[in-house]
């Protein structure tokens, strides 16, 4: 094998940008990483395997004469096809979840959402969102519901789903509306550190539902209801309010009057 990995060990490196992503995406010091390629030294039996797996070769077959290799690197390639390799987006999710906290567990469940409302201006629209585990990611569902004017107790239903990352200290989400899909929508929240949630600030970029379709962003307050809740009860108080309904606390209220313009960005004050 000694005499074999250097060289196939650089053929494998070539179908890559660079030994240095290589190296990031291995783990292992670019420095050492040099000494296989130099043959100056030979992987561990730790290191060969996790090298061999991320490279889809058998341990065996990186120390085979480097002809014989290439041949055996080819005769793989073409029985790859297209559909199995890893698209763009999938790369993307898969990146995004391994830096992802694992502090986003401790804020899933159930919350109330609260925001100005980009299709009725004026109004507080309180939506009913759901954040939980699903397999590896972590995914959520909002469920809003407009009053239609003029018609008495019926309403326009929206239903968004999306997916949640944890990165430095901050909450992201993004989502799209799936009845409709005629949005996609972000929300940037600011995590509770305290042991009990209660309310997360942040702000929300979405599209009005109205004809003009104008972009807009709104401060956004989540309030905690629990791991648990009766969905039924809770949906109830999804719907349009006026700023001054004895519905929105003082509290609430005021979280959602704490934005303001600084040198052009729309900012939590």
């Amino acid at each position: 094998m000694s005499d074999f990995l250097p060289a196939n060990l650089r053929l494998l490196c070539s179908h890559y940008r660079s030994v240095a992503e290589v190296c990031r995406k291995l783990r292992i010091n670019r420095g050492q990483f040099n000494k296989y390629l130099c043959g100056n030294n030979l992987p561990t039996p730790f290191n060969l395997k996790r090298i061999c797996d991320f490279f889809g070769v058998e341990e065996f077959e990186i120390g085979l004469p480097t002809e014989q290799f290439i041949i055996l690197i080819g005769a793989k390639a073409r029985r790859i096809s297209p559909s199995s390799e890893v698209t763009a987006p999938q790369r993307m999710l898969d990146h995004l979840r391994q830096q992802s906290s694992s502090q986003l567990k401790a804020h899933t469940g159930y919350y109330y959402e609260y925001y100005h409302a980009m299709t009725e201006p004026g109004s507080i629209l309180c939506s009913l969102v759901h954040m939980y585990e699903e397999g590896q990611h972590f995914v959520y569902e909002r469920n809003e519901r407009l009053q239609i004017t003029g018609a008495d107790g019926e309403f326009e239903r929206y239903r968004y789903v999306g997916i949640a990352y944890y990165l430095q200290d901050r909450l992201f989400l993004i989502d799209y509306e799936s009845l409709t899909s005629n949005e996609i929508s972000q929300t940037i929240l600011i995590p509770s550190f305290k042991s009990c949630i209660t309310r997360l600030n942040g702000l929300k970029m979405g599209v009005s539902a109205a004809d003009h379709r104008t972009p807009a962003c709104s401060r956004v307050v989540w309030e905690y209801l629990g791991q648990e809740i009766n969905p039924v009860n809770a949906y109830r108080r999804v719907r349009l309010y006026s700023k001054d309904d004895p519905a929105i606390d003082d509290d609430l209220r005021g979280r959602l009057a704490q934005t303001k313009v600084v040198d052009g960005l729309f900012v939590i004050a």
